[in-house]
């Protein structure tokens, strides 16, 4: 099994490419150890390395965040964490865990404004998603209200340097070009 890399623009987060599906249902945010382990085999067993500080799966890729440790040291062991989960055939995620408890529920808007909220959805899902995981990230909708969109920013999005210029120049100006009635995006 050979196991690419890719960098992200967060420099504390880097992507694996195990060269297979690793998420099916979209996507999974860890961002403890905690949750890890209720949810993930894998995850925990990733985050039982000195250094990880969250986990994220996108459909065929897995982005690791780290705190001040350096990739050099980090990389290694867990390139053979991922190598090792993966030819054990165990499963990626536990069974008592179900698609739903990933899903981005909560979301808030008016009913008027379900038009407006049903092409933001579009916009994200075919323009902003596949460029996002790409980084190694996911955005997904949270709500909207008097023109402001708010997202919830997921992997290498989380926390990345680069962020705010991807909320504000990309996206903002994305749904602001297509839908006159966004004023503002929000990271929630």
């Amino acid at each position: 099994m050979f196991i690419q890399t890719e960098a992200t623009p967060n420099p504390a987060t880097l992507k694996f490419l195990p060269g297979k599906v690793v998420y099916e249902a979209g996507s999974a945010d860890f961002r403890d150890a905690e949750s890890a382990a209720e949810a993930s085999p894998l995850a925990e067993r990733l985050f039982a390395i000195q250094g990880v500080t969250g986990v994220f799966y996108g459909y065929d890729f897995i982005t690791v965040t780290k705190d001040g440790a350096e990739w050099q040291h980090l990389k290694p062991a867990i390139l053979g964490t991922i190598m090792e989960h993966f030819m054990s055939g165990a499963p990626i995620m536990n069974s008592s865990v179900t698609d739903s408890d990933f899903s981005d529920e909560g979301e808030f808007y008016d009913e008027s404004d379900e038009p407006i909220v049903a092409t933001i959805k579009e916009l994200l899902e075919t323009r902003v998603r596949p460029a996002v995981a790409q980084d190694g990230g996911d955005i997904t909708f949270k709500g909207y209200k008097d023109g402001r969109v708010f997202l919830h920013m997921k992997g290498a999005c989380a926390g990345c340097p680069s962020s705010t210029a991807t909320l504000k120049h990309g996206i903002q100006n994305l749904l602001r070009h297509f839908i006159p009635e966004v004023q503002e995006v929000e990271a929630v």
